[in-house]
């Protein structure tokens, strides 16, 4: 659909990536992703929602109130400053931004998103380009046309929002030294075994090019119809 239709929203094509805990490669994914299929142009960005009392301005602690600077965004413009959506940019992506809001206010960050993204497809002729999001959150908010979620049996650290969106996976992609699921451990122990038997891992260690079967449904996401309002 045209993003210049004002009789029904724009459509994208969205991938979002998420995970159980942090620091387990979520942003080296996007990367991958990114690097993988550059000349799609993608838009990328990452979600940060700051726990009570830090400002989503500045990512510091201060003293506006629980409903004041509840969120910001910011659009990445150079791709050497070492920041998540700088290494975004040094992977390919065509525009890179990162939303921050307070715990709980995500709802209210949105409309910040979608303006920034309307702007900057203001010119864009025909269809929209691709979008990843590094995020958890941004599932109760869209059904994107792709989620993946990265998970790694060592450490057993569990986000609530990722336990919740584990079912939705298309793939859960498996980081660290082994290529299954311990057959023990108390966080592990809790997923529903039906769950690790109709969504089997792929793995892919930090480092390694975009696994195939990731590939592939990249690929068949980037050549099918925008199904996705934001």
């Amino acid at each position: 659909m045209a993003a210049n239709d004002k009789k029904s929203p724009a459509q994208w094509r969205v991938i979002v990536v998420g995970g159980h805990t942090r620091s387990i490669g979520k942003t080296q994914l996007v990367c991958d992703v990114i690097s993988a299929f550059r000349p799609a142009n993608w838009i990328a960005g990452k979600i940060t929602q700051y726990g009570h009392g830090v400002c989503a301005q500045n990512g510091e602690n201060c003293a506006c109130a629980p409903d004041e600077h509840v969120s910001a965004i910011n659009w990445e413009l150079q791709a050497d400053t070492g920041t998540d959506s700088a290494r975004f940019l040094s992977a390919g992506a065509r525009r890179s931004f990162w939303l921050r809001t307070k715990q709980g206010f995500l709802a209210e960050g949105l409309p910040l998103l979608r303006t920034a993204l309307q702007e900057t497809t203001a010119d864009a002729q025909g269809e929209l380009p691709p979008l990843i999001v590094e995020s958890n959150s941004l599932l109760q908010f869209l059904r994107p046309s792709l989620y993946f979620s990265v998970v790694d049996p060592a450490k057993e650290d569990f986000k609530g929002s990722a336990r919740v969106a584990l079912d939705r996976a298309d793939a859960l992609v498996l980081r660290g030294s082994s290529d299954i699921f311990p057959a023990m451990g108390p966080a592990w122990m809790k997923l529903p075994s039906r769950l690790l038997r109709e969504k089997p891992p792929v793995s892919q260690r930090e480092g390694e090019p975009l696994a195939e079967p990731l590939r592939v449904l990249v690929h068949r996401m980037l050549e099918g119809p925008p199904s996705v309002s934001i």
